[in-house]
């Protein structure tokens, strides 16, 4: 029963694939690239791709951001080759929720803007016209990050194939002025089994060699070529980023240090030490003491 459900499915995803090759293709609209240093991929029903402008971005410096400096060094130097034209790598952010990753990309964008950086965010859903995103802007000035935030496959999505295919080395992504950075919480961007640890095959010598499925969910973070992982913080690094943001906010040294207490229960409440737990811990500290936005 379930080799006739692979097997059907199987034939299911090549007659999708037929169908999407020969419905209408509609070309990318150049935006007003002046307009910001951040824009979003979105397809509208009609079909038609665009790439739109993002009207407000979040402030975000490197200095703002703490207890992370080994994943902030390896990002910034890898950012700062590829905005220089000397030879970079696609990265995988992967680990803890709240620890600063997407972040982290925002902040190399705001520090880098000046020099011809920009970000077009790319949700998963859209990842099937990547390889169009790229050609797209392959003409451009520019220095681009396609920036997919949170990513992780099911089972035979379509978007899968198709940043594999751009990681791959397809002619798209050797365009010098793009690069791939993605987030996820999972290290190998699929769902992970037990009874996939049963694939494993032991040789005579005591080398261990993993299936085909599991071969192939290792394949596509592989195709990364920097990996920066990021881990939960401690009680002390969680005050730590707590305290940086209640001065960044413009809360007084002496509150900083009486809101330790609270900062603590806020965590506890929330089972989390992350930093975005104590960034929503500052934004409630300082609004109950009147600190302006």
């Amino acid at each position: 029963m379930e080799d006739r459900l692979i097997a059907f499915l199987a034939r299911a995803e090549k007659f999708i694939e037929r169908i999407e090759a020969v419905l209408p293709h509609h070309a990318l609209v150049q935006p007003d690239w002046s307009r910001s240093i951040a824009f979003r991929y979105r397809r509208r029903s009609s079909g038609q791709g665009v790439i739109a402008p993002v009207a407000h971005i979040g402030a975000m410096s490197l200095s703002d951001l703490r207890e992370i400096d080994a994943q902030k060094e390896k990002i910034q130097r890898n950012t700062e080759q590829f905005v220089r034209g000397l030879p970079a790598n696609n990265v995988l952010l992967t680990g803890s929720r709240g620890t600063g990753k997407s972040s982290l990309i925002r902040a190399c964008l705001h520090a880098y803007a000046a020099q011809g950086l920009r970000l077009i965010e790319v949700d998963k859903t859209e990842l099937i016209d990547l390889p169009d995103i790229v050609e797209h802007v392959a003409q451009r000035p520019e220095k681009f990050i396609i920036f997919c935030d949170d990513l992780s496959f099911d089972e035979g999505e379509s978007g899968y194939k198709a940043l594999k295919s751009v990681l791959d080395g397809s002619v798209a992504a050797t365009t010098p002025n793009v690069l791939i950075y993605a987030t996820s919480n999972r290290r190998h961007l699929l769902p992970e089994y037990m009874a996939e640890n049963l694939t494993y095959s032991h040789t005579a010598d005591g080398e261990v060699h993993p299936g085909e499925v599991v071969e192939e969910k290792i394949s596509l973070s592989e195709r990364f070529g920097l990996w920066v992982s990021f881990y939960p913080f401690s009680q002390d690094e969680y005050l730590e980023i707590v305290a940086q943001w209640l001065s960044a906010l413009g809360v007084s040294q002496s509150h900083v240090t009486e809101a330790r207490a609270e900062a603590l229960v806020w965590a506890l409440e929330r089972g989390s030490r992350s930093g975005r737990v104590a960034w929503q811990f500052a934004r409630d500290y300082a609004g109950r003491h009147g600190t302006p936005a």
